[in-house]
């Protein structure tokens, strides 16, 4: 992953969610969110989600823009937002409540790990 400032330096949904897989020994690509879709690379594309796989929300099914968290388990999922201003854990129908979140674009699983 590109050198990035840490998260105490300020930090978006991305990076949080990058910063999080990272702890796990994931090597996220330091992609924005429309980017990070589109990747074949170091991510695929799943139907259905397993924890520490991406998700990618919007208000439309854009990719461009899109909010990023990380599937915990079980419909949870955690993210940064600047509506809560700390990381939280929201289930998807917490994400579609919201109109700027509505809009599951989908799930990305990152297939490679940190170097040991």
């Amino acid at each position: 992953m590109a050198e990035e400032p840490g998260i105490a330096a300020g930090a978006n949904c991305q990076l949080f969610a990058y910063r999080v897989l990272m702890h796990f020994g994931l090597d996220a690509p330091a992609l924005r969110s429309s980017e990070l879709w589109a990747d074949t690379e170091r991510t695929t594309r799943v139907s259905a989600p397993r924890p520490l796989d991406l998700v990618l929300v919007n208000a439309t099914g854009d990719a461009w823009g899109a909010h990023v968290g990380v599937w915990v388990d079980d419909d949870q999922i955690l993210h940064l937002s600047s509506e809560v201003g700390h990381p939280a854990v929201w289930s998807m129908d917490d994400f579609a409540a919201r109109d700027r979140y509505r809009t599951v674009i989908g799930f990305k699983r990152v297939t490679r790990r940190l170097p040991e």
